[in-house]
């Protein structure tokens, strides 16, 4: 069965949830401590401009989150995160989020599509965004306390959403 990315629905809640607090418990990509509850993932994925969840049957594999980067004259940037299920990584399902999270800011009128914080251990992230045309446009020293307790820098990126000239 092909994987289906589709928006999500108030049902979802717990699996996203789940999905959601483990990349948050591996402390490795998020910048979040606290894991959500369903009732307040059901709050925050329905803040979001969009919340898409990537799904094969009845598995949850991945899931993003994509809202404004900024507000007023800087308001046309949009900024995502992504979360892959552990067992479903490395299977193309992030690609498929980020390719997906790309068509959608376009169609909500985004111009840009921008990363703040990438952490500059996770390389196999970079490696994907840079295939895609994402442009690193800065580092930040230090700019995320990993699990383990150390400091790691954070990359910047972003990728336009309109045709150049």
């Amino acid at each position: 069965m092909p994987i289906e990315i589709r928006r999500w629905r108030p049902e979802d809640a717990a699996a996203l949830a789940a999905v959601w607090n483990e990349v948050v418990r591996e402390g490795e990509a998020f910048p979040q401590l606290e894991e959500l509850t369903e009732e307040a993932a059901a709050e925050f994925f329905a803040a979001q401009d969009f919340t898409a969840a990537a799904w094969d049957g009845g598995r949850l594999l991945g899931l993003y989150i994509l809202h404004p980067n900024n507000v007023g004259r800087c308001g046309h940037q949009a900024n995502a995160s992504y979360a892959v299920a552990a067992e479903a990584r490395g299977r193309g399902i992030g690609e498929a989020l980020v390719r997906h999270s790309l068509e959608t800011a376009r169609a909500l009128g985004y111009r840009l599509l921008i990363f703040n914080a990438v952490v500059a251990e996770n390389t196999r992230a970079i490696r994907l965004y840079e295939r895609l045309g994402f442009r690193r446009i800065g580092r930040v020293p230090g700019g995320f306390l990993l699990r383990d307790g150390r400091w790691c820098d954070t990359i910047l990126f972003y990728r336009s959403l309109v045709s150049e000239g």
